[in-house]
């Protein structure tokens, strides 16, 4: 029962997500929110609330290892899918149509990462109004990173624009009442994740740093699947690599939300140390794929060479499930 519960609530999840961004779309471009800034938060926010529930179901259920683990599985599966549909498809070569700003939101993304990891091999013990010194300095790096990043390139996209025909099939209207609805509707299916990987977790005896890092954290991490294939489907192969690197970044700041729930002090001082094999493992594939990005622009690949970051992007995330799973016991 508990598995069933778990698998429809990510079925709910990821065609709620899918409908929130696409809601999230139109209310963008049709409100005073269609700035680029505003509209990139907007889409942020909307793909990355299935990882924001469910992080913060897992507080409330005293389990603090589920959501800071979910927060690096997410963006473990995310650089998983970006190789994975890269490898599938290989003759596109998706990774050479990467902007400049792309590569600064991923740089952003893994300067975050390693900051994490720092902060959870070694902990400082500060504490601010509850949460650990080091998510106020993330947030200050993310900060000072998408200002330098809207200066010198603009705001990188985190999903497939939708096409003119599809805003004016939706009005503003029922873009609002659907975000809402979607939301809510993310808000039930994602706590429900939460709970029941707590449970799985504690009837199965795997660890809830492994449930939370691969089980919970794919499952919500489908909706960037379908946004990236329908990009890629689209043509628009640099907004599919634009949305996994703009949605990890976003993603790092749930660690500030999840500290802030969490009234035990800073949440990083108290999870389960295999989780810093997680944010390593992120540092690796986001490094992986940076390094492919500038591989195959400067170079004149072939269909075989131009797979082989992607390639090496697909092990490192097999070892580091492997490496989660032997550890977390």
């Amino acid at each position: 029962m508990i598995y069933a519960i778990f698998a429809v609530s990510a079925v709910i999840t990821v065609i709620a997500a899918v409908r929130l961004s696409t809601y999230a779309d139109v209310i963008g471009e049709r409100t005073s929110l269609g700035g680029m800034m505003a509209g990139t938060i907007l889409l942020a926010g909307a793909t990355s609330l299935p990882e924001v529930t469910t992080s913060l179901t897992a507080v409330v259920v005293d389990n603090p290892d589920i959501a800071v683990s979910n927060v690096f599985g997410s963006n473990l599966f995310n650089m998983f899918i970006l190789a994975g549909v890269d490898i599938v498809y290989r003759r596109k070569k998706m990774l050479s149509t990467a902007d400049r700003s792309q590569l600064k939101t991923g740089g952003l993304g893994l300067v975050m990462a390693l900051w994490m990891l720092t902060a959870i091999l070694f902990p400082s013990g500060i504490t601010f109004l509850g949460a650990g010194i080091e998510v106020y300095i993330l947030v200050l790096l993310y900060s000072i990173g998408m200002y330098w990043i809207s200066k010198t390139s603009g705001m990188p996209d985190e999903g497939a624009e939708l096409t003119e025909s599809q805003l004016q099939a939706i009005s503003l209207r029922r873009a609002k009442w659907g975000f809402a609805a979607a939301a809510l509707v993310i808000f039930v299916t994602g706590s429900a994740l939460s709970i029941t990987g707590d449970l799985i977790a504690q009837a199965t005896g795997i660890s809830s740093s492994f449930v939370g890092t691969f089980l919970i954290a794919g499952a919500t991490s489908l909706p960037e699947l379908a946004t990236v294939i329908v990009a890629v489907q689209l043509a628009n192969l640099n907004m599919a690599v634009g949305n996994i690197l703009g949605s990890n970044v976003f993603n790092m700041l749930i660690l500030f939300v999840i500290d802030i729930a969490y009234r035990g002090g800073a949440a990083a001082a108290v999870i389960h140390p295999v989780t810093a094999v997680s944010a390593g493992a992120v540092i690796l594939m986001n490094a992986a794929v940076l390094a492919g990005i500038w591989y195959v622009q400067r170079r004149d690949t072939g269909r075989k060479s131009y797979v082989f970051p992607s390639l090496i992007t697909v092990l490192l995330y097999i070892g580091a499930s492997y490496a989660v799973f032997t550890f977390s016991g």
